[in-house]
């Protein structure tokens, strides 16, 4: 037990890695950077020690970022397009919406006009508002323009995509501003006609998914995934640059542990999940669920010292990182709630005992995610390497021949989704997979 843990807490695989991925600039999704990540991913699971690492291409819509900015009275304010933007201008009266809350857009007259909704949520409210809800209950009510203000201070404008499955492109012009910049448009211009102008460019575009396996060849297998894509205006570090070398560093460890494995771990790097889940969503396309015995997603780790999972539900998944902690010392947070915002959920909506492993901050939010401040510099080695050696260890126990997780019935995941106030928001972006 020692050696393992004591060669992790010195490896340099995943760290490594992660300064090769943010080295690479632009990972945004269809990019030549995030093929040149994918295939340096897929070699560093293969120095590993993992098999048959290779890569799996499959079309997406592609978009590239041009200008943007916001004209109001004599100015131009600052701003960036949100990805899958439509090309176009906007020209309408400024509404200033606050958080965004349902209740906000339905209670405003915002038809024809400009409505800005900020990217956080106040304290009382009992769920997390995805920046795609608020895009479309602007578009639903006939807004012209969207306007996405950052509630973190330091000149920070947030990105984020629009669109949904069936149409990848959405339907009004969206940027993103900085926390000042916001303030500036509400306190000068508010009731005020301003323009949103964005410049971008659809196009096809290809991405691809990282294969690799390691322990025996059952049918049966554990995926331990993340996502290699990043926005194109920041290194990527914490999202997911972080998950990315997580993987290679669990890999890295699992190889010295092959002979403890009952199952095999797939290790699996998404392409274009900040598009909207593209990468997985091919995957669980062409995949049997039941050959599934649980999915460990990394996307959100390192960020913090203290290890999150969203547990979904599932009593086994949740117990198993209990035991976990409790035996290695570390502590964890379990969340026993739906989690449908990264690449576990197209396999967990359809019942597959899946984790989303973040890590606990003291941010509000996403924090410096999705901003320009996204780099290496916020993240400590150490942080990766504690959790390789907790992520190991559990991978090594769900890939055991005693470790069962029963699925779900879709039906009560859409039923948890219902009782968790979630389904509304689902539906409004058009994530919503189940009959009503």
């Amino acid at each position: 037990m020692t050696q393992w843990i004591g060669e992790t807490f010195t490896s340099d695989a995943g760290w490594n890695h992660l300064e090769d991925l943010v080295n690479v600039g632009n990972r945004m999704a269809g990019s030549e950077g995030e093929r040149e990540a994918a295939e340096l991913t897929r070699d560093a699971l293969e120095a590993a020690g993992a098999r048959d690492a290779r890569l799996d291409e499959f079309d997406i819509q592609g978009w590239t970022r041009g200008d943007s900015e916001i004209r109001a009275g004599d100015t131009t304010q600052e701003s960036i397009a949100l990805p899958r933007s439509p090309d176009g201008t906007a020209v309408g009266e400024l509404v200033d919406l606050g958080h965004g809350l349902p209740e906000d857009f339905e209670n405003a007259d915002i038809e024809g006009k400009v409505v800005m909704a900020a990217s956080n949520i106040p304290d009382y409210y009992d769920r997390f508002i995805h920046r795609r809800e608020k895009y479309y209950y602007a578009v639903e009510a006939g807004a012209a323009g969207f306007v996405f203000r950052n509630h973190v201070e330091g000149c920070l404008p947030p990105t984020g995509s629009v669109g949904t499955g069936e149409d990848p492109i959405g339907d009004i012009p969206a940027v993103g501003v900085s926390k000042e910049v916001g303030s500036r448009l509400s306190r000068r211009w508010e009731g005020e006609q301003v323009e949103v102008a964005v410049d971008a460019e659809a196009h096809d575009a290809t991405s691809q998914n990282v294969h690799a396996e390691l322990g025996p060849d059952t049918d049966e297998e554990v995926l331990v995934t993340s996502h290699i894509d990043a926005h194109d205006i920041a290194e990527g570090a914490m999202d997911n640059g972080a998950g990315t070398a997580m993987v290679v560093e669990m890999a890295n460890a699992l190889a010295e542990r092959e002979d403890e494995l009952d199952t095999k771990v797939h290790f699996l790097a998404y392409g274009a999940e900040e598009v909207g889940l593209v990468g997985s969503g091919y995957d669980a396309e062409n995949r049997d669920f039941d050959s599934i015995a649980g999915i460990v997603n990394n996307d959100g780790v390192v960020r913090g010292r203290t290890l999150t999972f969203t547990t979904h539900g599932f009593d086994a998944l949740d117990d198993a990182a209990e035991a976990v902690a409790d035996d290695l010392g570390h502590p964890v947070k379990t969340i026993p709630e739906q989690g449908p915002h990264s690449d576990h959920w197209p396999y967990v909506k359809w019942g597959v005992p899946g984790y989303h492993v973040m890590s606990e901050t003291s941010d509000e939010g996403r924090g410096w995610g999705h901003t320009y401040a996204d780099t290496l510099d916020k993240l400590e080695v150490r942080d990766l390497r504690e959790q390789a050696i907790v992520l190991t260890e559990l991978t090594v126990r769900l890939a055991g021949d005693e470790f069962e997780a029963e699925r779900k019935d879709p039906e009560e995941i859409a039923e948890a989704l219902e009782a968790e106030d979630q389904a509304e928001g689902m539906k409004i972006i058009g994530d919503w997979p189940y009959d009503e």
